[in-house]
């Protein structure tokens, strides 16, 4: 960010704060200085603000819109934007599902992922997504080996604050593993790039663009002293861990039969449960599994929509949530999506669970928490989530006036009930990054 840069949102016409006292504020406005909010209020802008003549801020007029925290995608893998509703795995489930693909994956290269990174995060900066993370486990033979520097590029390019993992598979189907023998590495190459890419792009500093984390893929292909080395690394240097977990019944039998145990307690053996983790999926666990993940505050990465289309089950969100796990959300990969809208998942999250539990059993205010502030929390964001002085001046615009809210009475609950619409604009640390109707600062027009 420049020094001293000044930024203004003014006339929101609903400002949906996220702070403490969930405050929504009618005709709201934001003032930001170097990416982080410095104040937040309603009604005529102030002649001054943070002690600086509003006139001189960078304003962005929100009239007729509703303004959230920005979105938090806490699961993808960006690089299946290339193989979207592919043949032969569009009627599968998970286990057969990536059998047809790794091949297909196999074959990608260094523009396919750059690609695949540009396209997915201009379609989550449009659904009103500020900050994602990306799960990057795939490295092809014919690729680069320095993959994730590549997707990070490319990232940041379309300005959206980035979270990536970078992943790792290391049990091939000679092993006993899932994925072919071409897209793993030995746990040598994998930890010394776990380093090179935590010293070269990992920035703690609140306001951080880039952050790194430590992601094995799975308990299918992964063997078990990476996942402790992993941990290990991850913890002297301050990063976070990540992996998928209790996603299917298939993969429950192959730790039974593997491991001799549930996949949490796999989990658990290698040293992998704790506040610093969150997991992708969480499907498949027991009472006697939520209450451990509670007391241990792992996180969980809901994927409605990935679930749904694969058919692997429903999360417990509010049975993890009550036992104390912050639950994001995430659209997971766009080949079992088969996209990167984060709003379309609010909504699938509040219906998919009402029909397995009734109109009250998802409200709208929890899933809007499950996109801000739980979705910061699985990351280890403090900075991010809400819109209050400190926080960085991360902002979804969504225009009222655009068809699919004609009508609609109560502004807030229209972006969730109704089908989603493009955002108006996307702004990451003060700094237009998605403007429906012009680009925008890092919007990369294809």
């Amino acid at each position: 960010m420049a020094d001293n840069k000044r930024f203004l949102l003014e006339n929101a016409t609903t400002l949906v704060t996220m702070n403490g006292a969930r405050e929504v504020l009618r005709d709201g406005w934001v003032a930001a200085r170097d990416g982080l909010v410095t104040a937040v209020g309603h009604g005529p802008v102030p002649v001054f603000v943070d002690g600086i003549l509003a006139q001189d801020h960078q304003r962005f007029d929100a009239t007729g819109c509703v303004v959230l925290p920005g979105l938090v995608n806490t699961h993808h893998h960006l690089y299946q934007t290339r193989t979207r509703a592919w043949r032969g795995a569009v009627d599968s489930e998970l286990f057969p599902w990536l059998r047809t693909l790794y091949p297909v994956w196999a074959q990608l290269d260094n523009e396919d992922f750059h690609r695949a990174a540009v396209v997915g995060c201009q379609e989550l900066l449009r659904s009103g997504c500020t900050l994602t993370t990306d799960h990057h486990y795939l490295f092809p033979r014919a690729a680069s080996p320095e993959l994730l520097d590549i997707t990070i590029e490319a990232a940041r390019k379309t300005g959206i604050r980035f979270h990536p993992t970078r992943g790792s598979m290391s049990r091939s189907q000679k092993d006993g593993g899932l994925p072919p023998d071409d897209v793993v590495q030995d746990a040598d190459t994998i930890l010394a790039d776990c380093e090179r890419v935590i010293g070269k792009w990992h920035d703690p500093q609140p306001g951080a663009l880039v952050r790194i984390a430590l992601a094995p893929c799975s308990p299918f292909s992964v063997d078990p002293d990476l996942m402790r080395r992993t941990a290990e690394l991850a913890r002297h240097h301050g990063v976070r861990l990540h992996t998928h977990l209790a996603e299917t019944r298939d993969e429950n039998d192959y730790c039974r039969q593997i491991y001799g145990s549930r996949p949490l307690d796999f989990l658990e053996s290698v040293g992998w449960t704790g506040p610093d983790v969150w997991l992708a999926h969480g499907i498949w666990f027991d009472d006697d599994e939520i209450a451990r993940l509670g007391r241990a505050g792992t996180g969980i990465a809901h994927c409605p929509t990935s679930n749904m289309r694969l058919g692997s089950g429903i999360c417990r969100v509010r049975d993890l949530r009550r036992a104390g796990c912050p639950v994001g959300l995430a659209v997971d990969g766009s080949a079992s999506n088969d996209s990167s809208n984060l709003l379309a998942e609010l909504r699938q999250a509040l219906l998919l669970h009402r029909v397995l539990g009734g109109a009250a059993a998802m409200t709208v205010q929890e899933v809007l928490e499950m996109a801000t502030l739980d979705g910061a929390r699985c990351l280890g964001r403090d900075d991010v989530g809400a819109i209050e002085p400190g926080k960085a001046c991360d902002l979804a615009v969504f225009d009222l006036e655009a068809i699919g809210y004609d009508g609609a009475d109560d502004p807030v609950a229209a972006l969730v009930l109704c089908h989603p619409e493009p955002a108006r604009a996307t702004i990451v640390g003060g700094c237009v990054a998605y403007d429906r109707d012009g680009g925008g600062i890092g919007w990369l027009g294809r």
